[in-house]
């Protein structure tokens, strides 16, 4: 394979059925090496393993945790791994949930919640942020998906209905995700002028995944596409995000089944 390919990096891959491993098949089979940053090293591995296995390129940075110090590391170690690769693409997948009355919440589900949810959002774009500065814009023949659209990169973080709008159990998880959206926001504005193309996706419903098969318990709910997100169909969104040319970008984008009530 050629030594210069594009690179794309995404940070929470959970189990391999969500929304983070299926962006990272995607862009692998579009041309991009693929790095993998996730806490469970088990679970990365087997990802990188199947990626490769399928022709892609992808090695697994794992996490102890989401701390400054750690994704400084594996943005240093992926660096390393493919030093003469551009990034060009980073996704920003992590996420903290908690979903209790508000009295019931501890201040350690508060701390874990606003350190990944908000701390680790920052830590992470700012090491893309560095790397997409450094570059000149994209061209056709490093094989992505932006060679003609005149931008360096593209950040993209993903977001939940809780990202706009506070309900009756998600005090602690809404006060988070507004941070994401907020700081998306900014980073769009701010570095717009540098081609830097930054976007922020609200995930509008239920995603099938493993986790939620198991909860649902119900074959019905699985088969039907209109009730539910599928997470290879977000992953192509992110896709068309990063294949917008700078004459018309997107801040935002909110993803949703159809049926889905709103």
């Amino acid at each position: 394979m050629s030594s210069v390919r594009p690179l794309f990096v995404v940070a929470g891959i959970g189990n391999g059925s969500g929304t983070g491993a299926a962006t990272a098949r995607l862009f692998a089979k579009s041309g991009y090496r693929v790095a993998l940053i996730s806490r469970g090293p088990e679970y990365l591995n087997k990802l990188a393993t199947e990626i490769s296995q399928a022709g892609g390129e992808a090695a697994a940075f794992p996490l102890n945790d989401y701390t400054t110090p750690s994704i400084k590391s594996a943005f240093a170690a992926l660096k390393s791994h493919w030093p003469s690769s551009p990034l060009r693409v980073a996704v920003f997948n992590a996420g903290y949930g908690v979903w209790k009355p508000f009295l019931d919440i501890t201040e350690d589900e508060v701390r874990e919640s606003i350190d990944t949810n908000i701390l680790a959002a920052f830590a992470f774009s700012r090491e893309a942020l560095l790397e997409f500065t450094k570059l000149e814009l994209e061209t056709a023949n490093e094989g992505g998906v932006a060679g003609n659209a005149r931008k360096r990169g593209t950040l993209i973080f993903t977001g939940a209905t809780a990202s706009i709008r506070g309900n009756v159990l998600t005090s602690a998880f809404s006060a988070s995700k507004f941070g994401i959206r907020a700081l998306s926001q900014s980073l769009a504005k701010e570095f717009a002028k540098q081609n830097i193309h930054v976007a922020h996706s609200i995930i509008d419903g239920g995603i099938i995944t493993d986790r939620t098969k198991s909860h649902h318990n119900n074959p019905s709910w699985e088969a039907d596409q209109d009730v539910r997100l599928d997470p290879n169909s977000i992953a192509k969104s992110y896709l068309h995000l990063v294949e917008q040319d700078s004459s018309a970008w997107t801040w935002e984008i909110d993803l949703r089944p159809a049926h889905e009530k709103w």
